[in-house]
């Protein structure tokens, strides 16, 4: 809680006019004025504030605040005198919860009001935005009569709404999906009765009827191979046939985008302690502008090591703490869709607690938007790891990562198939994330039935070249873990859409509906037929399979060669694959690891029989993933300072006489797109 203002009393029957009609003639002095009359700012602030003004069309008393150089104390008070309003304390003035109710506590949030009370002759209303408040005295009138507008800070109005409608805000979050379209109405005993009913029928075919069990089984592998390598195949070939721009500052080369929209980007926190302070110092590193930034923390109300830890840490005023309330899940989807009532921008973006964002990545988006098709809703940004070399299984997941993010979706997206969006680096039109109901609180990979929902709704999904850095979870264990829950994710998220095929086929189209297939129920199966496939390859050892020999009896003698091949040629395009993704230099001394990445998969059908397991008895249990564990093993620290409001350039040359050598970049500041261009600050 801020410091309360020194209460004005608030006399409900003197008259109180919206801001057009609020005084017979314009003041003498402007907010700025006032303020610097009254000691509040430094002229050299003002001067710095009008100059941004005058480039981003931004309020100057928003730059003053968003750059701590105005507390929101003072500020209300030169706003009084400048809207000749009452200044309201919502602690002894407090708000009517009727009133509240009537008006929307959605619409007092996004609108930054209060309704404090209604008297006879009109509505008193409270507001930290007195120049946007004649919309909402005309949006109003008709229901509550003439509105009368006093003052107070945006953290009154928001802990005044909360004292009243957390219950509300934390149910809307939770409910928020349709039900039809939710994983909250999975009839979880017909579901387990029909798990439990198929296994008992395998088990009876495999005793009654081997052959017709083993021929069966093999068909599966078979279709699994062959349309997971061809997904694969078409992915790999749109890679190589789509033009790479000349450098990977092509982007930045544009005209700049003036003004630049407000973002919010929403950081979800639960236990995470041990980052929480490297989190807030890697935001700081953003270059886009305060005044239109918004970085909503979202924090669980009983998580006290995280509420602790940011309570040691200085936070600017654009770096806002939102506490969630206790609900009926904790689970990240939920706190995306709590959050998201407070963010302020048209721009929504995600990260996630141990992200290292580029620092111009909110450029990025920025432009990115501007420049595409009013239907583009989504913008997925390229996710990397910040220690590969911690140990094999980092390097295979690095590995794995960049064939997805780099090559797989880049090329999905081209050829129009729905996109599972990764947790993080997520960035939405504001308008598409809410027509598209948000997050499902119930989904534990809320990103990939998100992407599924954008697409029915008509939305286009594109990936960026903006790359976010964060920790590979490399140990066995929690690795297994992890891949489960996205697994359980994926099937929770590919029943629920298979309710209505039809209608699925409907939204999507022919071409997405086989793919979806493909991408969803098709990667499951062959995650969980990792043991038969993996017999077939023990074949090659000279051991004997069931499988490998039920070939020839049911296809035919050269059956065992060509399904051999078949395997062969998989792994072979997996190794071009996982190749071409690991071409730039950030990357190539993966390279001599690409081979060995069929010893890593299987993990992966270890993790698809646990998520199998979970979805009989915990749909929605959230298996969190401790981070913070792995430092970085990018190119050592040389002890670079961050300099704030600076640029980058790519570094192409030696410029001029020759000059000693610059120290190395500190790892959290200097990213490679495909092309291994690095970015660098200079003042």
């Amino acid at each position: 809680m801020i410091r309360r203002l020194e209460p004005v009393p608030i006399d409900a029957g003197q008259e109180n006019h919206p801001p057009e009609t609020a005084r017979a003639k314009p003041p003498a002095k402007s907010i700025a004025q006032i303020l610097l009359d009254e000691g509040d700012i430094e002229p050299v602030h003002l001067i710095k504030s009008l100059a941004r003004q005058r480039k981003q069309d931004t309020p100057v008393e928003r730059i003053l605040l968003a750059h701590g150089w105005v507390t929101p104390q003072a500020l209300v008070r030169a706003q009084s005198i400048f809207w000749q309003s009452e200044l309201a304390d919502p602690a002894q003035t407090p708000p009517d919860p009727e009133l509240v109710k009537a008006i929307g506590i959605d619409y007092c949030l996004s609108r930054d009001i209060l309704p404090l009370s209604r008297t006879d002759d009109g509505t008193l209303i409270a507001t930290c935005r007195p120049g946007e408040f004649a919309e909402v005295a005309r949006d109003l009138a008709s229901d509550h009569g003439q509105i009368r507008m006093v003052l107070c800070t945006e953290a009154q109005i928001q802990d005044a709404l909360l004292s009243i409608g957390s219950a509300e805000l934390i149910r809307a979050a939770e409910y928020r999906v349709p039900k039809r379209e939710s994983c909250r109405s999975r009839p979880h005993k017909l579901l387990n009765c029909l798990y439990v009913t198929a296994i008992a029928a395998l088990a009876y075919g495999f005793w009654a009827a081997p052959s017709a069990m083993q021929i069966a089984l093999i068909s599966a592998i078979f279709a699994g191979l062959v349309l997971q390598s061809g997904l694969k195949l078409a992915c790999l070939l749109t890679a190589l046939a789509t033009p790479r721009p000349r450098h990977a500052q092509q982007e930045d080369d544009s005209e700049d985008i003036l003004p630049l929209p407000d973002m919010s980007v929403i950081v979800p926190l639960y236990k995470e302690a041990g980052i929480a302070r490297d989190l807030v110092s890697r935001l700081l590193r953003l270059r886009y502008p305060r005044e239109l930034t918004d970085i909503v923390l979202a924090v669980e109300t009983g998580d006290r090591l995280t509420k602790s830890a940011l309570a040691g840490v200085t936070l600017p005023p654009w770096i806002r703490v939102i506490e969630l309330p206790e609900g009926s899940v904790r689970t990240k989807p939920r706190a995306l869709n709590y959050a998201l009532k407070f963010c302020k921008g048209a721009i929504i973006g995600v990260w996630d607690a141990e992200d290292q964002p580029a620092p111009d990545q909110l450029h990025r988006i920025a432009r990115h938007f501007h420049h595409a098709r009013p239907d583009l809703g989504c913008v997925q940004g390229i996710l990397d790891y910040y220690n590969p070399r911690t140990n094999h299984l980092a390097r295979f997941f690095t590995i794995e990562y960049a064939a997805w993010f780099r090559v797989m979706l880049p090329a999905m997206a081209r050829m129009g198939l729905v996109i599972p969006l990764g947790g993080t680096t997520c960035f939405f039109r504001r308008e598409a994330l809410e027509q598209s109901d948000a997050w499902d609180a119930w989904n534990v990979t809320e990103d990939a039935d998100l992407g599924v929902r954008l697409a029915r709704r008509g939305w286009r999904t594109e990936i960026t070249r903006t790359v976010t850095n964060e920790e590979a979870n490399c140990r066995m264990i929690p690795w297994v873990k992890q891949r489960s829950r996205w697994f359980k994710g994926y099937a929770m998220t590919w029943g629920v859409h298979m309710r209505n095929p039809w209608r699925l086929w409907r939204d999507l189209g022919t071409r997405r509906f086989i793919g979806f297939q493909v991408q969803f129920f098709f990667m499951l199966s062959q995650h969980l037929l990792v043991p038969a496939i993996w017999g077939f390859w023990l074949v090659s050892f000279g051991l004997s399979f069931p499988l490998h020999d039920a070939l020839p009896v049911a296809f035919g003698p050269a059956a065992p060669a060509l399904f051999l091949g078949l395997l062969l040629c998989a792994e072979a395009l997996g190794i071009l694959l996982n190749t071409y993704a690991t071409r730039a230099p950030k990357h190539r001394h993966l390279r001599p690891w690409v081979p060995f990445m069929i010893a890593y998969f299987p993990l992966a059908g270890l993790a698809a029989w646990k998520s199998a397991m979970e979805l009989l008895g915990q749909p929605y249990y959230w298996d969190k993933t401790a981070h913070g564990i792995f430092a970085s093993t990018l190119p050592p620290s040389g002890g670079v300072e961050t300099i704030p409001d600076t640029v980058s350039v790519p570094v192409m040359g030696q410029i001029g006489d020759e000059k000693p050598a610059p120290p190395l970049m500190d790892a959290g500041d200097m990213w490679q797109d495909e092309d291994g261009t690095r970015d660098r600050k200079i003042a």
